[in-house]
């Protein structure tokens, strides 16, 4: 099985897929990223996985880019940490796309709902749980069936950093477990 990863910031959740599929019969093939600066590219090339930068014209009009993911025909694709729509364009050709997202959706979901703003807005709401979902990927935000969810407690003494290491414990303990179930299942059906 063939994978890739589509990442806009740091790549902790990438490196994480990319260690634990190491050695195993499914390959994370690439990692494509629309920002130059991100730490993902950093750990794409210490890790030996070829990646793919690509700017919004490029994305809006599948110009270069559609090419470049068809070249790989991925089984699956993973967003990890990517912050653009995925356009219909591709999920045409590609369905089998998949997200984590760092709240229980339907919570604290949508446009502009990503990393430490979903954690603020958890605290400020005086959520007592939160958690990580990982869910199919439409042409809306987080609208996709949720595929599985882990709950973490929220404190009153937690602020948003607290919350922030919480979620990052959970995704590094589920999310490529998650990702190797969705795979199994795509094979299967093949």
């Amino acid at each position: 099985m063939k994978m890739i990863i589509f990442a806009s910031g740091s790549g902790s959740n990438a490196e994480n897929l990319i260690q634990y599929f190491n050695g195993s019969d499914t390959e994370v093939s690439a990692i494509f990223c629309n920002v130059e600066s991100a730490g993902v590219l950093d750990r794409a090339e210490r890790l030996g996985v070829p990646y793919k930068l690509f700017n919004r014209e490029e994305w809006k009009s599948g110009n270069r880019i559609d090419s470049i993911i068809e070249s790989y025909n991925p089984d699956l694709i993973v967003l990890a940490g990517f912050l653009w729509l995925f356009p219909e364009r591709l999920l045409a050709k590609f369905p089998h796309v998949i997200n984590i997202h760092p709240a229980l959706l339907p919570k604290f979901g949508g446009k502009g709902m990503f990393g430490m703003h979903v954690h603020e807005a958890v605290v400020a709401a005086h959520e007592t749980e939160t958690g990580i979902t990982v869910h199919w990927v439409t042409a809306k935000y987080d609208d996709g069936a949720p595929i599985f969810q882990a709950r973490c407690a929220v404190t009153a003494q937690d602020d948003a950093h607290a919350v922030a290491n919480k979620i990052h414990e959970l995704e590094m303990m589920h999310f490529p477990r998650v990702v190797e179930e969705v795979l199994k299942d795509i094979a299967q059906k093949a």
